[in-house]
């Protein structure tokens, strides 16, 4: 007896038609969804940081390094050349004014100022030796003038004399034309003394400057000769901490090579790296504020290097009021520069958002904090907490500081 077979209701070939006209409805669906532009995205807000938009005073500064450092350093250059002999302190040590450091030999220079004191010395017998002859000279030439005024003196009286007689017919012409022509004699013999003798005064005068002005120059370049030889014993210019001492027994230095530095201990600068960005912006009586030991202090920019190397350029900064107990040389600080005066704004916190954006859009945070929506903003300035928003936001607005790196072309965020 034949069994009848029951027809199925559906066949095979029908599930497969049916589950891949599913498929394709799912797949138009994704792409629909996926190019609408209102694509959303999942967040847990434990893994995002909000923030509020605050009215508050602003101030725009930048961050920078600074290192502490001697508010004077003196550098000790070899001022003459030679070879180091002696040295009476090591690196480190705390000079006094004129304490010797290391002394230098040179022999060339030592010879020089023994030949240079020899021609002194030399020069000054021949002075010795022509003002003596001057000296007699002129005694000389005095005698001979007294000898020709007391003759002249004679002259006169016989001639007077002889001028009662002859106009008393006492003494014959003869004898008073010759006392008469011995006394214009004498007279003149007189005057040429005299012309002699003040020449003599002068030309005298004249050889003893002469001589004293060379004297001079020889003995002003003695002195520098002993000055140079003097500076090979290098002293401490000022008192301070000797540092960087380069130099050891039996070395040879040139002049004008670096020996080490004098570091002056009565204060403090701060040496300061900053991005040659800013350079057009930072000038003297511009201050910054650093953190030391939870106390807030105060620095003045004092000089500006325009020089830029690795484009950084560097600024000295000196300490307002006081200086934090317990700063030491070669100290790291990290120091806020203002570069505008306080004003209040409308402020944003900074964190990783602006890397995705360049502060040119945000997310926004609905009233009821269940979404987080793009809005367009424009930031201005900025310092090392907050941007300064100056278009798209409100006082109040929530809005999500933290980075947009994992969200892609997401429109809108649901918060979870």
């Amino acid at each position: 007896m034949d069994v009848p077979i029951q027809k199925k209701q559906f066949s095979k070939q029908k599930i497969l038609l049916f589950g891949g006209g599913l498929a394709i409805i799912a797949l138009i669906i994704f792409v629909i969804l996926s190019t609408s532009g209102g694509s959303k995205l999942n967040v847990e807000k434990e893994r995002i940081s909000i923030n509020t938009i605050t009215n508050a005073i602003f101030q725009e500064n930048i961050p920078v390094n600074g290192i502490v450092l001697p508010i004077t350093t003196i550098y000790l250059d070899a001022l003459e050349g030679g070879r180091v002999e002696e040295k009476f302190v090591e690196d480190g040590a705390i000079m006094k004014k004129g304490e010797p450091i290391l002394r230098l030999s040179n022999t060339d220079l030592e010879l020089s100022l023994i030949n240079q004191e020899t021609s002194v010395y030399n020069l000054l017998t021949q002075m010795q030796i022509s003002q003596n002859a001057a000296r007699q000279n002129t005694i000389n030439r005095r005698n001979q003038f007294t000898d020709v005024e007391n003759s002249l003196i004679e002259a006169k009286r016989i001639y007077n004399l002889n001028k009662r007689l002859y106009e008393k017919d006492a003494i014959g012409r003869q004898d008073f034309e010759s006392s008469e022509n011995n006394y214009n004699y004498q007279k003149e013999r007189m005057e040429l003394s005299k012309k002699v003798l003040s020449q003599d005064s002068v030309s005298t005068k004249q050889e003893f400057n002469q001589a004293q002005s060379s004297y001079i120059r020889t003995q002003s370049a003695l002195k520098l000769m002993q000055k140079k030889v003097g500076d090979l014993v290098v002293r401490a210019p000022v008192d301070g901490q000797l540092t960087s001492l380069d130099a050891e027994i039996g070395q040879s230095k040139n002049k004008g090579e670096r020996l080490g530095q004098i570091d002056v201990l009565s204060g403090f600068k701060v040496r300061v790296d900053i991005d040659e960005h800013y350079i057009s912006r930072i000038y003297n009586g511009q201050t910054g504020t650093f953190t030391f030991n939870n106390k807030q202090f105060t620095l003045t920019i004092k000089k500006v290097f325009t020089q830029v190397t690795n484009g950084r350029f560097q600024v000295d900064m000196q300490f307002e009021g006081d200086v934090p107990e317990g700063i030491r040389r070669g100290q790291n600080l990290q120091i806020r520069v203002a570069l505008s005066a306080e004003k209040e704004a409308l402020l944003v916190s900074k964190g990783g958002f602006f890397q995705k954006t360049g502060g040119n859009w945000i997310f926004k945070v609905s009233e009821d904090g269940s979404s987080a929506y793009k809005v367009n903003i424009r930031l201005g300035s900025q310092n090392t907490e907050y941007y300064e928003v100056l278009d798209g936001l409100n006082p109040g607005d929530k809005v999500i500081t933290s980075s947009y790196d994992s969200y892609g072309d997401t429109q809108e965020l649901i918060l979870k």
